[in-house]
């Protein structure tokens, strides 16, 4: 990933920021940016709010109207289970059926005009405990008929035993699921895929409250199906009738049913939810609508897609993004053409100031108008006139040929180290093969990085950084035969100082000590105030410089620079280059007072870098 940027945005970036044109698209195109993302996402919050806002209220109300009128279906279908007539008549009826055949007349026109009266009643079961028996009413070729069967008795269906222990001795019986009960041989031959809802009324004796029969009524689906008929439904939505024993009466998609039972969707539905609850199934996310019934605690279960509610909010934001690209497009060409007429008066100025910065005092700025870039182009018109004034041409020559010194100077960097350093890294991955190497790579690329920045002078405390990064690229080739130590002064740390010059000393140090014996060498850097001076020294303990080659360096130093070019020929002057550099650029820039200076004896070599009391802005 830091690859990829640094390949990839970096350049972009520094592509970008070199005309100021670019500066005022980029920060015109981020404004336009963040203030349609901003409105495109509040106003997607704010529909999404209101989405599900009127979603809750327009179907929680339509639900709760629907609920009353089954609610108010299932209060006259309780109505109609219980006797129309004389209760002790029909009592009478059924306890001597068997052997009274008006009593039996009576029963059969009893469960008769039942069937009559309502016109989703699919069957009527009349089930007579103490006989075993019971009658039946159903259409058979358009005509209603009332018949009589055997029937084992009826006491292990699920629905009889619900009816015994309900107070209200009555039972609702459920075929949207395949139980066990619902198949089972003792149950009524009733042809289940055209009922919606089996409502079972106990009937028992009035003196000894004993079950004396069992009025059952086979409800079909049109009166529900036409008070459900106005919820409204789309796609992807689901509509559920589940009891207070959390059976399902009326469910549009089974296998949607099965999966909400299993994800426990049904203890979520609470009063304490107040109506509406937040479910998932399979990374589809839902809006749970809901109404239970005051009196029974019948539940009509609505959920909706949240994709489906926030559809409007989704069409309004993209919408939304289209017009403001579509605004972004022409905002970038108008500021475009704006910054470019802004900005060309600018470039034409930056172009002579360029042109001034290389000595070319013939420099001059076109001026048009009376604004703030107009002022800047006059007045530079106006410095380049005095600067001819005031500069002969001696002082050109002397300030080009300055310049050229310091440049070259900085041009000459030794490979040697490059060279040592690329040279350990490469033994170190072959030997090791471990994560050393990414430390040592991050130290040669800040230490490159360091090497080619445009700074002339830093402060010695970046310095002693770079050091540090230098040392640990030379630990991997040397290991323990090399030990650095410091004493610097910690009031020198601010202390403006040329670049690379404490690492010329200590290259020094490693090729004419560490390099020349196999034992362990220790390098010193430390600084310390004078009088006069602040004075950096670089120390070894090696075996130090000959007499002889320690008088040809010294000999190096005192040479000008325009003398070296025949010097430099020979292989001794090139091993010296670095120290006459160093030295050369201190006189340049803190004046003749600076300089090296070399002590070397059989236990070690002493280089100290003197720097005058007063910094570099006193000489440059």
């Amino acid at each position: 990933m830091r690859k990829v940027w640094s390949k990839l945005i970096e350049p972009l970036l520094a592509r970008v920021s070199r005309r100021l044109a670019n500066k005022l698209i980029l920060l015109f195109t981020i404004i336009i940016i963040l203030v349609v993302s901003s409105l495109t996402y509040i106003s997607y919050s704010m529909l999404q709010r209101e989405s599900v806002d009127n979603s809750i209220a327009s179907t929680g109300n339509n639900l709760l109207l629907v609920g009353r009128n089954l609610e108010s279906y299932l209060s006259g279908v309780e109505q109609l289970s219980l006797p129309q007539i004389s209760y002790d008549e029909f009592n009478y009826a059924l306890l001597h059926e068997s052997e009274d055949y008006s009593s039996r007349m009576y029963v059969e026109d009893y469960l008769r005009n039942l069937y009559f009266s309502r016109n989703d009643l699919e069957a009527v079961y009349l089930y007579v405990i103490k006989e075993q028996k019971y009658y039946y009413v159903t259409k058979e070729n358009y005509n209603i008929t009332v018949r009589v069967s055997e029937h084992p008795p009826i006491d292990d269906l699920p629905w009889y035993k619900r009816a015994l222990k309900s107070p209200y001795n009555r039972s609702y019986q459920s075929f949207v699921e395949e139980q066990t009960a619902s198949v089972n041989s003792a149950d009524y031959p009733v042809n289940h895929n055209n009922v919606f809802m089996g409502y079972h009324r106990l009937i028992r004796s009035i003196v000894s409250r004993e079950p004396q029969a069992v009025l059952s009524l086979y409800l079909n689906a049109s009166v529900t199906d036409e008070i459900m008929r106005d919820i409204p439904f789309s796609t992807g939505e689901h509509l559920m009738y589940i009891s207070p024993d959390g059976e399902p009466f009326k469910v549009d998609d089974k296998e949607f049913y099965r999966e909400s039972k299993e994800a426990g969707l049904a203890k979520l539905l609470t009063p304490e939810q107040k109506g509406r609850v937040t479910w998932s199934d399979q990374g589809q996310k839902y809006l749970v609508i809901y109404d239970i019934s005051q009196k029974e605690g019948w539940k009509l279960v609505k959920p909706i897609p949240y994709t489906q509610i926030y559809e409007a909010a989704t069409t309004t934001r993209t919408l939304s993004v289209a017009i403001g690209l579509l605004f972004l497009i022409v905002s970038v060409v108008l500021v475009s053409f704006t910054s470019n007429r802004i900005t060309h008066p600018l470039k034409n100025l930056s172009l002579q100031m360029q042109r001034f910065s290389t000595g070319s005092f013939d420099a001059q700025a076109y001026v048009a108008g009376k604004d703030e870039i107009a002022y800047l182009s006059r007045h530079f018109n106006k410095m380049v006139e005095k600067t001819n004034e005031l500069i002969n041409e001696r002082y050109k020559m002397k300030i080009v040929e300055k310049n050229a010194v310091l440049k070259a100077l900085e041009a000459e960097i030794n490979p040697h180290f490059l060279y040592n350093a690329l040279q350990a890294i490469s033994t170190k991955a072959l030997k090791n093969n471990n994560d050393d190497i990414v430390e040592m790579v991050d130290n040669l690329a800040l230490t490159l990085r360091y090497c080619i920045s445009g700074k002339d002078v830093v402060q010695a405390r970046e310095e002693l950084r770079h050091i540090e990064r230098y040392l640990a690229l030379q630990k991997a080739r040397f290991g323990s035969r090399m030990q650095v130590v410091y004493d610097w002064d910690e009031s020198l740390m601010e202390l403006r100082i040329p670049k690379l010059s404490i690492q010329t000393l200590v290259e020094n140090c490693i090729k004419h000590a560490l390099e020349k014996v196999s034992s362990t060498v220790t390098i010193t850097i430390e600084a310390r105030i004078t009088g006069t001076h602040s004075v950096i020294s670089v120390l070894d303990d090696g075996p130090g410089i000959s007499g002889e080659r320690l008088e040809q360096v010294l000999s190096s130093l005192q040479m000008q620079w325009e003398d070296r070019a025949a010097d430099t020929a020979e292989e001794d002057g090139m091993e010296s280059i670095g120290l006459k550099n160093l030295n050369t650029r201190l006189k340049l820039l803190y004046g003749e007072e600076s300089g090296l200076v070399i002590h070397s004896t059989e236990q070690g070599t002493r280089m100290d870098m003197r720097l005058p009391r007063g910094g570099v802005g006193q000489h440059v």
